[in-house]
């Protein structure tokens, strides 16, 4: 019998805070614009989550386990279905138009299903006792690729390389050798090379922002102008920061979509280094929560489950906050928990609802 006295509170608590501060610099960066009233739908997306991730917790996460399979067939049937009749917006066909002023993204919940169905995959290697063979590596990469090439095709490069922690993690707790990991890494390393220095594999507004990135004065007005704004906001915030709505670079309408890629470049202006360091806090006390769940796990696919969450979110954090701070080319991936947008949030959400579920079930046999 599953007790809600297992539920990890502590977790839940971090996570609610990063909430609290995600609807305030919503409201605070939408506040000049024609965006402003979101926060209210963020925290409508926020009450959705919680209710779906006490609701997913009461469900055997060995019951998901044992659909996972039929769940990456509809998952990718839909990502088909996207290809096929999703809406078109800015290029990009990511969503179906369920009516009504709803639109639904397959990728994001992909990913979920992917974290579950990656577990089963390596758990099933990690029962037999023996080390992964090569057609065994072989189907994981045709596993995670398939829904990562349907996905870029879209295109959406950045939901699709939230799909690689997931191959990366399933790939090392799954018992690969060294020697197949150093071989993988000098592939994709000799392949990444060839495809940036030709271009030809890449779209036109993704070359511009690697060469944005690389040199973001060679085009301030164009392909650089994100970065440099960013930088400019994080930078102008100094110790203290300026001041909720009171940020320049958002709310003189230069931050580039300030409540969702840029979300931490908005904060860092108006909170400056010390709210920067709080905000970088929160995600690592719940990044380590999520590892200490993982650790007591009853069993290797919840482990695998939970490594699998705690690697997306490792993931996206790091490559969103690279991006505002111009460590990394500027990409649309979401910051969890902070950035705007129903799916990121209730994806967030429905992932630790799992890892609830899997804490709630350490002692039940």
């Amino acid at each position: 019998m599953v007790r809600f006295r297992d539920f990890d509170w502590v977790l839940l608590g971090f996570v609610l805070l990063l909430s609290v501060i995600s609807v305030l610099e919503i409201r605070s960066a939408t506040e000049m614009t024609k965006f402003h009233g979101f926060q209210q739908k963020q925290m409508l997306f926020i009450g959705v989550g919680i209710v779906l991730m006490f609701a997913i917790s009461f469900i055997d996460y060995h019951r998901l386990l044992g659909v996972a399979y039929w769940a990456y067939g509809i998952g990718v049937g839909c990502l088909v279905t996207v290809k096929l009749v999703g809406q078109k917006v800015l290029g990009a066909r990511r969503w179906i138009n369920l009516g009504g002023g709803v639109h639904f993204q397959p990728s994001e919940w992909v990913k979920l299903v992917l974290i579950i169905v990656a577990a089963r995959f390596f758990w099933e290697i990690i029962a037999n006792g023996r080390e992964m063979s090569w057609p065994e590596v072989g189907k994981s990469f045709a596993l995670i690729g398939g829904p990562m090439v349907l996905v870029l095709t879209q295109p959406d490069l950045g939901t699709a390389l939230t799909y690689s922690p997931i191959l990366i993690t399933g790939l090392f707790l799954g018992g690969m050798r060294l020697r197949q990991a150093g071989i993988i890494l000098a592939g994709i390393a000799l392949l990444g090379g060839l495809a940036v220095a030709s271009g030809k594999h890449l779209k036109p507004y993704q070359q511009k922002r690697i060469d944005a990135f690389l040199n973001p004065d060679s085009d301030p007005k164009g392909s650089g102008y994100q970065i440099r704004q960013s930088l400019i906001a994080v930078g102008s915030g100094g110790l203290w920061g300026k001041g909720t709505s009171k940020g320049t670079q958002t709310q003189g309408d230069f931050l580039p979509i300030p409540y969702t890629d840029f979300i931490f470049a908005a904060f860092c202006e108006e909170h400056g280094f010390i709210g920067a360091v709080g905000v970088l806090l929160l995600y690592f006390l719940i990044l380590v929560r999520l590892i200490q769940n993982a650790q007591t796990a009853a069993d290797p696919p919840g482990t695998l489950i939970i490594m699998g969450i705690m690697a997306v979110m490792l993931f996206q954090i790091a490559i969103n906050i690279g991006m505002c701070v111009g460590l990394m080319p500027v990409t649309g991936i979401p910051l969890p928990l902070m950035s705007y947008g129903g799916s990121s949030v209730l994806f967030s959400f429905l992932a630790l609802g799992i890892v609830m579920n899997i804490r709630m079930r350490r002692f039940v046999n």
